[in-house]
């Protein structure tokens, strides 16, 4: 059997980095590449000055494609959003909500990616009615799954089903990683201690978290034990984040194209102790995966108020588990860690 887990990395690890004019956008094309990590997904906002309001020069695409060429890497995914609140007493009308999409499945061709990210927000009668769109082009509309939601959600669900209906096989999934989330982050923890909650709070809710108590039942405790604003603020995380079962993946592994490799730290040892990659993996494998994980650093936020960011070696860290993982016998295990 041929091995068709890829690795890659999303340029939206490097954000502070970038956001700080230390790495320029040859930095982060050649480093994902150092770590073997070959497939580039970009956010277009955030890599091209000027999308989608002013548009890119063609001469940013030239130096786009010949970085491409030069670290012989693969373009995979531009990640685009939908101003669908651009206006402040109405809704954007459907057909400007198609034609945005349009707009980002033509700036994708042009960057030459397989994929295209669409919010979780975005409606599926959108997206269906920008798949012709998409299949002229020769790219798939991939809607990202991401916690809260999950592939029992009602909403995924329902465009799950617009997407059988319709019949394309230019539209499917994106699932975030964040969404298997099975430890509270100690990242997180730390956070929020620095930002005033008691550590004796902090330790009920992270114990809380492991222990799947409901959400309400943590911030009603939270209160009774005095925590008030940043305690009540840790409490609520746990309103948007679930320890979901990777092997739901399997049901839609026929619309999943790419996914987001998400992750807040990694350790010493190579482990992200919060998300289980061995299951996750292993669910892949068992799924006959076809496509890229790209990483997805998130552990900055965490951090940056305490401490250097260094999204790089977290990033290689990532690519040194997701390396080993990917190289190991296929296993039937693919519970939850």
């Amino acid at each position: 059997m041929v091995m068709t887990i890829k690795r890659g990395v999303s340029l939206y690890s490097y954000q502070n980095e970038t956001f700080l004019g230390k790495m320029t956008l040859e930095d982060c094309i050649r480093t994902s590449v150092e770590f073997g990590a070959n497939g580039i997904e970009v956010i277009g906002e955030q890599t091209f000055w000027g999308w989608p309001e002013a548009g890119v020069a063609e001469d940013r695409i030239a130096e786009w494609h010949h970085l491409i060429g030069k670290y012989d890497a693969v373009p995979v995914c531009h990640d685009f959003m939908l101003d669908y609140k651009r206006y402040k007493d109405r809704e954007m009308p459907f057909d400007e909500q198609v034609a945005s999409v349009k707009n980002d499945i033509d700036f994708g061709a042009r960057l030459g990616v397989q994929y295209v990210r669409a919010l979780v927000s975005i409606a599926p009668e959108v997206l269906v009615a920008a798949a012709p769109h998409a299949e002229e082009r020769g790219i798939k509309i991939l809607i990202e799954v991401h916690a809260p939601l999950h592939f029992d959600h009602p909403w995924i669900v329902r465009h799950a089903e617009a997407f059988e209906k319709s019949g394309s096989d230019a539209l499917g999934f994106l699932p975030d990683m964040g969404m298997f989330l099975s430890k509270f982050p100690p990242v997180w923890k730390e956070r929020f201690i620095r930002n005033g909650v008691p550590p004796h709070i902090a330790d009920y809710i992270t114990k809380a978290y492991e222990d799947r108590v409901l959400s309400e039942y943590v911030i009603l405790n939270v209160r009774e034990m005095g925590g008030v604003g940043p305690a009540i603020a840790m409490a609520e995380t746990l309103r948007h984040n679930a320890a979901y079962e990777p092997k739901r993946m399997l049901d839609y592994m026929h619309r999943i194209h790419n996914v987001h490799g998400k992750f807040y730290q990694m350790d010493e040892d190579l482990v992200e102790p919060c998300i289980p990659y061995d299951a996750i993996v292993a669910v892949l494998k068992r799924g006959n995966y076809d496509g890229y994980i790209c990483s997805e650093y998130e552990g900055n936020r965490w951090i940056e108020d305490a401490h250097e960011v260094d999204s790089v070696e977290q990033v290689r860290r990532h690519h040194a588990m997701l390396k080993r993982l990917i190289a190991a016998p296929a296993t039937t295990d693919t519970r939850a860690a």
